[in-house]
């Protein structure tokens, strides 16, 4: 028989049995976990245990005699993180899966210690813990989402603190197990559900001091790769001042303690009502030096000559400008005054020296030409040839005289 079909099919037991050969063929496994619940009745040669996975809803039955888990050191109570050597037993008549554990060991302080710490240095290689990928949570947050236990310290100190800085302040709080197997899967869920919501502009995730086996839940790998997934500012608020899980690295902000956290997520209305006040009288003083300033300047501007007395200056101006134009008309009448004065004494000297001042005196100087063309100076009318008359003009400021014979042949000379 290879297979079935619906017209051959197989019956129940078969199926069982196949599956039976199938797991125990795994042979035996080394699986970790937290249990959860512990159930070892009086009489009973067999114990059993819910072993579950603290980052995801996943659980096992484990079965182991009841004298094992009783002289167990020390002894193994709910949220105990465990190593078990067990055999997969898969039950034929329920058709459950089971293991079947032969050794049981508790997970050490130390051991868990050295585990957070290679996953610290995993993430830190992953650039979980980079400052440059933390993002600054608002500085008046509309709605704030808390992640805390049920009536707890953590979220009374966050609650009362923050309405204390700030009675206007809206919170959503998701209560859910910050210890213990359900806590990781609580924790996811709530913070899913928050991130989700477009209402809440930050989130706080607070719990109380504890052992380090209580906070490992904050250490987790899955909730710390969730809460660095988140759209939303997380705020990390768990133990106390010395407690550091790996939430802290990985959370946009940390702080000390859920009191810290419910100061530091809202301001102070009283602070700001202060800074305001402060603010708005400087604001004011600014103003009124700045007026006080302009207004002064305005005053010395007004109280220059030019503009207390605008008309002063221009009626100065017109006075310069008539005092220059007359300067000016002096000026240029002397330099006429001079230079007809100059003309009139060239005019007598020309007068002086011209012809009609030699006539005027008796005198006369005659140039005549001879016939042969040699020029002479008559000096006087007897050395004029016989027969020659003389005529004398001025014209044109030269003096003319034009000598002919008996034919009245003219000859001119100067």
């Amino acid at each position: 028989m290879t297979g079935s079909t619906a017209e051959e099919p197989w019956p129940v037991r078969t199926v069982a049995r196949k599956i039976s050969e199938w797991i125990n063929r795994l042979g035996t496994v080394w699986v970790e976990g937290q249990l959860t619940q512990i159930s070892a009745r009086p009489g009973t040669g067999t114990a059993f245990l819910t072993l579950r996975d603290p980052a995801a809803d996943v659980s096992m039955t484990v079965t182991c005699p009841t004298g094992m888990l009783r002289l167990h050191e020390p002894p193994l109570s709910d949220g105990t993180r465990v190593v078990v050597h067990a055999k997969p037993t898969f039950f034929m008549n329920r058709g459950t899966i089971s293991l079947r554990a032969d050794e049981i060991r508790a997970v050490g302080i130390g051991e868990l210690l050295a585990r957070i710490e290679r996953l610290r240095k995993l993430l830190a290689a992953e650039g979980l813990f980079d400052p440059k990928r933390k993002k600054r949570p608002p500085f008046l947050p509309r709605k704030i989402g808390l992640i805390t236990g049920r009536a707890s310290a953590a979220e009374r100190d966050v609650l009362v603190n923050a309405k204390a800085r700030w009675p206007a302040v809206d919170f959503r709080v998701e209560n859910v197990a910050v210890q213990g197997a359900l806590s990781v899967p609580q924790m996811l869920d709530a913070l899913s559900v928050l991130d989700k919501d477009p209402e809440v502009e930050v989130i706080v995730i607070a719990r109380g001091g504890g052992s380090v086996e209580d906070l490992l839940p904050f250490s987790d790998e899955t909730l710390c790769r969730a809460v660095s997934a988140c759209r939303t500012p997380v705020i990390s608020a768990i133990g106390h001042e010395p407690d550091t899980p790996l939430l802290d690295h990985v959370a946009d902000l940390r702080c000390s303690t859920p009191t810290d956290a419910g100061k530091r997520v809202v301001p102070d209305v009283a602070e700001e009502s202060t800074r305001i006040r402060h603010l708005r009288d400087r604001a004011r003083r600014a103003l009124h030096g700045w007026v006080d300033r302009e207004r002064r300047l305005l005053d010395s501007l007004r109280s220059r000559p030019v503009l207390a007395d605008p008309l002063t200056p221009l009626a100065r101006r017109a006075e310069q400008v008539d005092a220059l134009a007359e300067r000016g008309r002096r000026a240029l009448l002397g330099r006429l005054a001079a230079e007809q004065s100059a003309l009139a004494a060239t005019r007598a000297r020309l007068t002086t020296l011209g012809p009609a001042a030699t006539l005027a005196r008796g005198y006369a100087v005659v140039q005549l030409t001879d016939t042969d063309g040699t020029p002479r100076v008559l000096r006087s009318i007897e050395d004029a040839p016989e027969g020659t008359r003389l005529r004398i003009r001025v014209a044109d400021g030269a003096l003319h005289a034009v000598v002919t014979d008996d034919r009245d042949a003219p000859a001119e000379g100067r």
